[in-house]
């Protein structure tokens, strides 16, 4: 089946461009020029992914994000001008699932795709249904349930968790996390896997200094204690 993809940016000659060129790889894409479109189109299209561009007309990409997020888990790959430091950050902190800075080369933007859809394929795995104190974690459904009651989660967030689960009782750092869930290297501006682990903690209500599920490692990275 065809993934579908919408993307939601005010610049209507590289929309074209971008449904051509994606087109190519397989898959199906609607765009929106205007976010109040591109929210409309969300609803009635329930997209695979959406590319969003943080510079938009009367609602920036920002805000976008964060409407979404009120109701949709849909992965989210956020497009930034300037490519700075702090518009990375305040898009993963409101549930961006990756980010690419324009310029970009569009075979790069098709990988960082292809690499977000495949964390939210259902897994093969015998031992798919995981129970932990009670936290129950469906990995073949992409599915998680805190006491009886469904937790939401982004892609990136489900994939960190999923990360952490299959290495219960191992430390992983920053850098192996970061490599796991968006195949590149770590910098020392990257503050995603922090962002990631502290909406995922607020999430399960895991307090840091108590932890019941994700233990911080100071100095090192994060390791799963569930099953302690």
């Amino acid at each position: 089946m065809r993934a579908t993809l919408l993307i939601i940016d005010d610049d209507e000659k590289l929309n074209g461009l971008l449904q051509d060129f994606l087109s190519d790889f397989g898959f199906e894409v609607i765009t929106a020029a205007h976010p109040k479109r591109g929210l409309e189109r969300l609803e009635q299209e329930n997209p695979d992914l959406i590319i969003l561009d943080v510079m938009l007309p009367s609602m920036d990409g920002f805000e976008v994000c964060k409407t979404i997020r009120q109701t949709h888990s849909t992965p989210i790959v956020m497009l930034t001008a300037r490519g700075e430091v702090m518009d990375r950050v305040v898009g993963l902190e409101l549930g961006a699932d990756d980010y690419l800075p324009k310029p970009f080369e569009p075979r790069e933007l098709v990988a960082r795709i292809q690499s977000v859809l495949r964390r939210v394929q259902p897994q093969e795995n015998n031992s798919s249904h995981l129970d932990f104190g009670g936290l129950s974690i469906d990995l073949a459904k992409h599915k998680v349930e805190l006491e009886g009651e469904t937790v939401e989660l982004t892609t990136m967030e489900f994939a960190a968790l999923a990360l952490l689960v299959q290495h219960a009782g191992t430390v992983l750092n920053r850098d192996q996390i970061l490599e796991e869930l968006r195949g590149i290297e770590c910098d020392a501006f990257n503050r995603s896997v922090d962002i990631t682990m502290s909406r995922l903690r607020n999430k399960l209500r895991d307090d840091p200094k108590h932890p019941r599920f994700i233990k911080t490692v100071w100095g090192t990275g994060y390791m799963f204690i569930g099953n302690e």
